[in-house]
């Protein structure tokens, strides 16, 4: 009795390193690391109060959302037809495409960093990481080989920005004088709204859901479990995320203009030479793998029970999404203002997600006698009234990043 019990902990550690570190993997890939790079060279220490805020409302709406879809035991999608029939077909189509624009620069990403490393041609490199994505979903141990790649790979990704953010020295003082008094709050509007997106947007709001479903752990019963697998994985995405920051602004606040063309390079440049530009090749090529098996295994769970598919289909179609979305970045190149507009608009969709979700919670036929916590639900429709304003407030900068 006590080997199984401790067979059946184990599991579940297993379950939930995996569930965070996929979540970790998904919300900071190359289109993070661009948009902190870019935002915080515009903000500077100020950022910080952008950051904070958005790890706040990441914690009420992965919560919300993951909460919903564990206790059902039903995915996204499926969640969605169930409030209104139609929607969940709509959600699929949203998710999926903007899954595959994510994934093109996750995989642009992967590439710059093996370009960094070796010198390869990025459209060879591109290939190359595309050709690693496709054979971690070939693997026969399934999700728990993609669980301990993403692990391995988040883990790695915390000691170098870790040690990069050491060796730049971040001004200290001034980033705790950026929480209680940033320069210009209105300004921090649009940073805030993208690095959400990028946080809970699009399909990453629901990557640590479907994994726990995918792994069985769902039901009112496993509430407990539930939650402490979600917000494991939002502590390793603020750990990723405010060391990241330090690393950018332990540059910008020596008064050096990073590279508007590669803002996250020129920074580890500036601040430890050949050496530095070098791990942020290995960083990059950690985070760029990371999402692309991320956004992969996301996108192809969206489009799992609606196409009605089997396992040796959703493996064609994992690597077909890898493949399609490899040879648009070795057509097309790398969208660096594609990522950051992706970052906005799916903080613009996180809206609709969560009344949605929020809806869901109080449907006994997808719930069954689960009561939903008063303070998620209000949580959550604070949510959506501020993002909504939010985003309303961001659309010109969006805009603007289009034309």
């Amino acid at each position: 009795m006590g080997n199984e019990l401790s067979k059946e902990s184990r599991t579940n550690l297993s379950t939930r390193l995996g569930t965070a570190f996929i979540m970790a993997a998904s919300a900071t890939g190359p289109g993070f690391m661009t948009q902190a790079a870019k935002f915080t060279g515009n903000n500077g220490a100020s950022l910080i109060l952008a950051i904070i805020v958005s790890i706040i409302f990441s914690i009420g709406i992965q919560l919300n959302v993951s909460r919903v879809i564990g206790v059902s035991g039903m995915r996204g999608q499926d969640v969605a037809n169930k409030v209104i029939y139609g929607l969940g077909h709509i959600l699929t189509v949203v998710i999926v495409l903007g899954g595959l624009i994510f994934n093109i620069g996750n995989v642009g990403g992967a590439a710059l960093g093996l370009q960094v490393l070796t010198g390869m041609n990025i459209k060879l490199a591109s290939i190359v990481c595309g050709i690693i994505g496709a054979l971690i979903f070939t693997s026969k141990k399934g999700t728990s080989f993609i669980d301990k790649i993403t692990r391995y790979l988040g883990i790695a990704m915390i000691i170098i920005i870790g040690y990069t953010a050491c060796i730049n020295n971040p001004p200290i003082k001034e980033t705790f004088i950026g929480v209680i008094c940033p320069n210009d709050i209105k300004s921090l509007m649009f940073p805030m709204l993208t690095l959400l997106g990028g946080s809970v947007g699009g399909y990453i709001s629901f990557v640590g859901g479907h994994r726990l479903v995918d792994a069985g752990i769902v039901g009112e019963e496993n509430v407990n479990e539930i939650d402490k697998s979600i917000l494991s994985g939002i502590g390793i995405v603020s750990i990723i995320r405010l060391l990241f920051f330090l690393a950018i602004l332990g540059v910008v606040s020596k008064g050096i203009e990073l590279d508007p063309n590669n803002p996250a390079a020129s920074a580890f440049q500036y601040g430890a030479g050949t050496i530095g530009y070098k791990f942020f090749g290995l960083l990059l090529w950690c985070a760029g793998t990371a999402a692309t098996v991320a956004a992969t295994y996301t996108s192809v769970s969206f489009l799992q029970t609606l196409s009605i598919m089997k396992n040796r289909s959703k493996l064609h179609f994992s690597v077909c999404f890898i493949i399609i979305s490899t040879l648009i970045m070795a057509l097309v190149g790398q969208p660096a203002n594609l990522l950051v507009v992706a970052g906005a608009i799916n903080g613009l969709i996180v809206p609709i997600v969560l009344v949605t979700i929020l809806w869901a919670s109080k449907k006994q036929e997808i719930v069954g006698s689960y009561k939903h916590p008063l303070w998620l639900l209000c949580f959550g429709i604070l949510s959506v009234i501020i993002l909504t304003y939010s985003g309303l407030l961001s659309l010109k900068s969006i805009l603007s990043l289009i034309n």
